[in-house]
């Protein structure tokens, strides 16, 4: 297959991703949508961290990070607490609360899963699962370049 045609394929094969996006986002609590999602996720994965740091995960502007952050505060999900190294900034922190809805989260998309893709075997859906990190991976620097 030419190059060429080869990525318009997969372009329009990620175009249609969209569908299993939107999909995942029914299985969310109406409170908790995707944005919110992922900075509970994240927080996890990472821990303690400063907005700066997650917006840079998120790679989205610190004005976006900001509005998905309080939503999550505003939810008792994640606290700020003052930075110990510098008094003007605050770490975020996932709360008790946080941590349950996160393994809420986790249920919901699990099972969504489960059922969308039994008949897949196990081996089709751990391909998957690397050729999605490693897409992944090959844009992760693409903000810094492009920003």
């Amino acid at each position: 297959m030419e190059a060429r045609s080869r990525y318009e394929e997969l372009a329009r094969a990620v175009s249609a991703f969209g569908a299993v996006k939107r999909g995942l986002a029914r299985v969310l609590p109406s409170d908790c949508q995707g944005a919110s999602a992922a900075v509970l996720a994240l927080l996890k994965a990472h821990d303690d961290m400063r907005m700066s740091r997650l917006a840079e995960l998120m790679a989205v502007d610190m004005s976006v990070c900001s509005r998905h952050v309080a939503h999550t505060v505003d939810r008792g999900w994640v606290e700020r607490l003052p930075d110990p190294d510098d008094g003007r900034s605050r770490i975020l922190r996932l709360t008790t609360d946080g941590v349950a809805m996160l393994a809420e989260l986790d249920r919901r998309v699990t099972e969504a899963f489960t059922r969308h893709l039994s008949e897949w075997s196990d081996d089709d859906v751990a391909l998957l699962t690397t050729l999605l990190a490693r897409l992944r991976d090959s844009f992760g620097d693409c903000r810094a370049t492009h920003a």
